[in-house]
């Protein structure tokens, strides 16, 4: 099995084992790379290792990009998000812009080399289509934050003035430039790897990018959406009948020491205690994750029966005040409890290392549940900090924890999708892979270009949206039959509003939603709504908790309601050295210009 690790620096090494030994043969370091370095497969191979390191992993971003959404708050700090607060402030540099460039230009020296190496037919195309794979994801990147940019699909030097110091290119031709190389990566890249990027791989992230930008171009009037949602659904379509099985426990898809061979996952990013290690579980084993849900979060888990908490028989709580939290988690989808962990309440040992059931038996209630449906290494009950200091209860604010200030929440319902206790013992050195494309994201992007394209039926529902619930042990949606969400976006239709929480369900705090609610142009209205956390009676917390309205019973409300996302936010702003440095580069319609 290959395994994704840091591997740019051991690309160079090997690629200089290869040359002569003679010192004094040895090309220049600038001469050596091109003229030696690519030449055969195998050659090719190890550069192209380097490639992979543009996948975050574990990496905190993407998790960290859930707050500017509406579906998860940062459970730390006195005020929200930047970009939910109108407090973005143009930078003078980002990684953001300059990063996706630098892996570029390392995808394009290759591709000018491939027609002058002794690769045959085959395996220039192959080759040629891994760099367009990375070339396509890179520009993907900036296309997603800034939408025209300048788009790179050669080789340049300091003598190309005119392309280094021009404008930006449009956005129609950055989309098709994009499908483009995807496209013809569909076509010529071998079938099958070993946890790497094939034609599965492709495929996933033509899905991916083609919901993307149809959506976009859709809800922001740009035209010729169905171009790339046709893209999206096909590939998505295709996928489905070559990998039809999902693997059954969700929890493990996220929390497992080896990925490979596990049904539904097309690329993963594996970690190795000593090699590379990640830190996200720590976080949320420790005080440093402030990753929560918000009530909005929490309340888009349907019940058992496929009904919402606001119209379920099957819901025993108050939708409007549920001050219980038993009762609020009762027969709901099982990806909740491995999402934000249900109540409980133990006694700990004098040591904190063991512990006793509480006197009464309601507090035992999910430590049966979680005991059955996970283990001690996943998500066994009760839960422990990283040394394996057992935790109290929950809900576990961050401003009444009783003595413990490890994981902690502002809402009440803390995130902990990567929580296992593999590593129980070890901080910040966690080795569980990272699922880079998988069948689940594939299978909600089917389901919403199906819907984009008037094509979504019942046999569609039962293909993407059924599946998933299935695994969640959640009723099927019969599309002809369902009682409707009362708190439905009016604007957005009742099967499209579906499909859309079960996209968010199941890829809560993965880094889509933030844009996600871009795309669909509605950041403006869901970034304006006030985050909100559970119903509680501040008198059973000492009065710690700030409550909606400052009542003494209700929504736990961190930081009130925002003043709104404003709309030259759907953008990012340019750089303002790269602003200074070309003067022929716009800054994006509402941002500071470089002074």
């Amino acid at each position: 099995m290959k395994k994704i690790y840091s591997v740019l620096s051991v690309c160079i090494v090997l690629l200089l084992a290869g040359c002569n030994d003679d010192f004094l043969d040895k090309a220049p370091l600038d001469q050596l790379s091109e003229p030696t370095t690519f030449t055969t497969d195998a050659n090719f191979e190890t550069y192209c290792w380097g490639f992979y390191n543009t996948f975050p992993g574990f990496g905190l971003t993407p998790t960290n990009n859930e707050w500017n959404g509406d579906l998860m708050l940062k459970g730390a700090g006195s005020i929200g998000q930047p970009y939910l607060w109108q407090n973005v402030v143009e930078p003078n540099n980002a990684g953001s812009w300059t990063d996706p460039y630098a892996r570029i230009r390392r995808v394009n020296i290759m591709l000018s080399n491939i027609e002058s190496s002794q690769l045959d037919e085959e395996g220039q195309k192959h080759w040629r289509s891994v760099g367009y794979f990375f070339r396509a994801w890179e520009h993907f990147q900036l296309l997603i934050k800034y939408g025209e940019f300048i788009y790179l699909d050669e080789l340049v030097n300091e003598k190309d003035l005119d392309i280094l110091y021009g404008p930006k290119t449009p956005r129609d031709e950055i989309s098709a430039n994009i499908l483009s190389d995807l496209k013809y990566a569909e076509a010529n890249i071998r079938t099958e790897g070993d946890n790497v990027v094939d034609q599965s791989v492709v495929r996933a992230l033509i899905s991916r990018f083609g919901l993307f930008e149809g959506t976009w171009r859709k809800y922001h009037s740009l035209g010729d959406e169905t171009t790339y949602l046709r893209a999206s659904a096909d590939a998505g379509t295709t996928l489905t009948q070559s990998h039809p099985d999902l693997h059954a426990n969700y929890d493990q898809v996220f929390n497992s020491t080896d990925l490979d061979g596990t049904e539904g996952i097309l690329l993963y990013k594996a970690y190795e205690f000593g090699i590379m290690t990640h830190t996200h579980t720590s976080r949320h084993r420790n005080s440093a994750g402030n990753w929560d849900l918000t009530r909005r979060g929490a309340n888009k888990f349907l019940c058992k029966d496929g009904e919402t908490i606001w119209t379920s028989a099957q819901f025993e709580a108050d939708p409007n005040a549920p001050e219980d939290a038993y009762a609020e988690f009762r027969n709901r989808d099982e990806r909740l409890y491995y999402i934000t962990p249900p109540p409980f309440k133990v006694i700990p040992s004098s040591d904190k290392l063991s512990w006793d059931y509480d006197p009464d038996p309601k507090h035992r209630e999910y430590i049966d549940l979680m005991n059955s449906i996970s283990d001690a290494d996943h998500k066994g009950y009760p839960i422990s900090n990283w040394k394996g200091l057992i935790l109290k209860q929950e809900p576990h604010f961050r401003k009444r924890n009783k003595g413990q200030g490890f994981m902690v929440s502002y809402t009440g319902y803390r995130f902990h999708k990567y929580y296992n206790e593999f590593h129980t013992g070890i901080q910040n050195q966690e080795y569980t892979d990272f699922p880079i494309f998988r069948m689940g994201e594939v299978l909600v992007n089917l389901a919403e270009a199906k819907f984009e394209l008037g094509e979504f039926d019942q046999a569609t529902a039962d293909l993407t949206v059924n599946k998933l619930r299935a695994r969640g042990k959640v009723a099927a949606l019969d599309i002809n039959n369902f009682v409707d969400d009362p708190t439905r976006d009016a604007d957005v239709d009742r099967v499209l509003w579906e499909i859309r929480r079960e996209r968010a369900v199941e890829l809560m705090g993965e880094g889509f939603r933030f844009d996600d609610i871009r795309r669909w142009r509605k950041a403006h209205e869901y970034g304006a709504l006030e985050k909100l956390g559970r119903y509680v009676k501040n008198s059973n917390y000492g009065n710690k908790l700030p409550i909606q309205g400052g009542a003494a019973e209700g929504f736990v409300s961190p930081w009130g309601v925002p003043p709104g996302f404003p709309e030259h936010y759907y953008l990012y702003p340019i750089p303002l050295e790269e602003l200074a440095l070309n003067e022929n580069l716009v800054q994006n319609t509402g941002w500071k210009e470089a002074e």
